[in-house]
C-alpha cells in the first residue's frame, strides 16, 4: 500500500510517501514541491496540478493523507490554500483515490499525546519512530510523516 500525505499551502506543498506492507512502514520519498512565489494564484494552482500529477503517476497511491485548513488570521490566505485543496481533491476524486483528512492539532495529540506539542516535539517523535539517524530536512518536510506512523498504528482511518 502507498500513501501520500500533504500538507497544501500557495507556495510550498510538503508531501512525503510512505510504502506500507503488513506491519512495517518504509519512507519512500519527501520533500518540498514549491511554485513561483510572485506566480499569480492561477499559475500557482496549474503547476500545483502539474506536480501533483507528476507524483500520482510515479507512486500509484492507494490513499492520500491531506491536512485539514484550520483557522487563520489571514483570510486572503486561508481562501487560497482552500483552492490548492480543492484542486488536490478534484485530482484525487477524478482517480477514485481514497482521501483521509486531519488537523495539526488531531496529529499532535495522537504522536506526542498533546495538542500543544512544539514543532520540534513532533520532529524528534518522528525521528524515534522511523529509527532516523537525524531530523529530516527540510524541516516542514518531516511534518509529512506524521500521518504515516499513524495509518500503520491507528485503526481509525
Amino acid at each position: 500500500m502507498i500513501i501520500i500525505w500533504i500538507d497544501p499551502w500557495t507556495t510550498t506543498i510538503w508531501y512525503a510517501v510512505i510504502k506500507k506492507e503488513k506491519n512495517k512502514i518504509e519512507i519512500l520519498d519527501y520533500w518540498v514541491i514549491s511554485t513561483t512565489p510572485k506566480a499569480s494564484l492561477k499559475d500557482k494552482l496549474s503547476e500545483i496540478w502539474d506536480d501533483l500529477k507528476k507524483l500520482f503517476l510515479k507512486y500509484k497511491p492507494d490513499i492520500w493523507v491531506v491536512e485539514k485548513l484550520f483557522f487563520t488570521n489571514n483570510l486572503k490566505t486561508w481562501i487560497d490554500v482552500a483552492q490548492v485543496r480543492g484542486v488536490i481533491i478534484y485530482l484525487l476524486s477524478i482517480n477514485d483515490i481514497f482521501i483521509c483528512e486531519y488537523t495539526p492539532l488531531e496529529l499532535k495529540k495522537w504522536i506526542c499525546w498533546n495538542w500543544k506539542a512544539s514543532k520540534k516535539q513532533m520532529q524528534n517523535a518522528i525521528k524515534i519512530l522511523f529509527w532516523l539517524d537525524e531530523i529530516p530536512k527540510p524541516d516542514d518536510a518531516s511534518d509529512a510523516m506524521w500521518l504515516a506512523y499513524l495509518w500503520n498504528n491507528k485503526k481509525s482511518f
